[in-house]
């Protein structure tokens, strides 16, 4: 599985240069959004513009919200989400004459994450909850060391934060202690350095080098799980477009989602779609 969390953590985008196509020649593609859908998103731009020389295609991970935002305001051709579009998105976009539609392009499940020497393998919903609320604050509450539990979590942007929040937290606030990261990568990183830490992250972005990932109640998130819907965090990952895409947004699109688009996905350690 490839983890380039040195560039999703230092650079806001990630830029895709064409490959063989000369100057001011090549059709240009703009993606932007999750930082989840980012890894396998570069590496289906990539190898769709090996085909497609004639292609370019820039990606950047700014979190959902900003995807949603740059494909209402006009800047992308492709807006990349790890959550569906929200109601108020979709009115905004109708306001300007943009009419998002959505394209699944691979599923996912997000899973609490741990450092690899904390000996906690699962907790429930409610512990979870009650972990990010701030009510249990110390390891041995929940079956490990007595040491005071540090909280990490993802901005408001971030899709990823959306569905924990809906899934997990269900409108109960996150403790003021939790140290908030801006991407997937960062936040993996984070925990990674902090034997005392919970964090939660796309099942894509778990490298067990780094981190461990958790069980909830008693279930194991893998692509099985995900699909499936028995892990409570499944969800499914999106792209959407200004309408019904066409030409070389399409052609991308179509080759993503078919079996040799869908075997980068699984390269980058997500959930095909079949």
């Amino acid at each position: 599985m490839r983890k380039s969390f040195a560039v999703l953590f230092f650079a806001a985008a990630v830029a895709v240069a064409g490959l063989g196509s000369a100057a001011g020649a090549a059709s240009e593609i703009a993606i932007n959004g999750s930082t989840t859908v980012l890894p396998f998103a570069q590496s289906t731009a990539e190898a769709f513009m090996k085909l497609r020389p004639d292609v370019r295609i820039s990606v950047s991970g700014g979190g959902s919200g900003n995807g949603a935002k740059s494909l209402i305001d006009g800047m992308v051709q492709i807006a990349s989400m790890s959550r569906a579009m929200k109601d108020s998105e979709i009115n905004d976009a109708k306001k300007k004459g943009i009419d998002p539609v959505r394209h699944t392009v691979a599923v996912d499940c997000i899973v609490p994450i741990v450092h690899p020497s904390n000996p906690v393998n699962n907790l429930t919903v409610s512990q979870i909850r009650d972990i990010y609320a701030g009510s249990i604050t110390n390891w041995k509450d929940v079956g490990g060391p007595d040491k005071r539990i540090a909280v990490v979590g993802r901005d408001t942007s971030s899709g990823t934060y959306e569905v924990w929040e809906e899934k997990v937290m269900k409108g109960t606030p996150v403790t003021p202690r939790a140290l908030i990261v801006a991407s997937s990568g960062a936040l993996v990183q984070t925990v990674a350095g902090n034997p005392l830490s919970i964090g939660y992250d796309s099942l894509g972005y778990v490298d067990p080098k780094l981190v461990k990932a958790l069980g909830i109640d008693g279930v194991k998130g893998t692509p099985d799980t995900a699909r499936d819907g028995t892990i409570a965090t499944s969800r499914l990952l999106y792209m959407y477009t200004n309408g019904a895409p066409a030409g070389d947004v399409k052609a991308y699109l179509d080759f993503l989602t078919s079996d040799d688009g869908q075997r980068y996905v699984a390269r980058e350690g997500f959930v095909t779609l079949k």
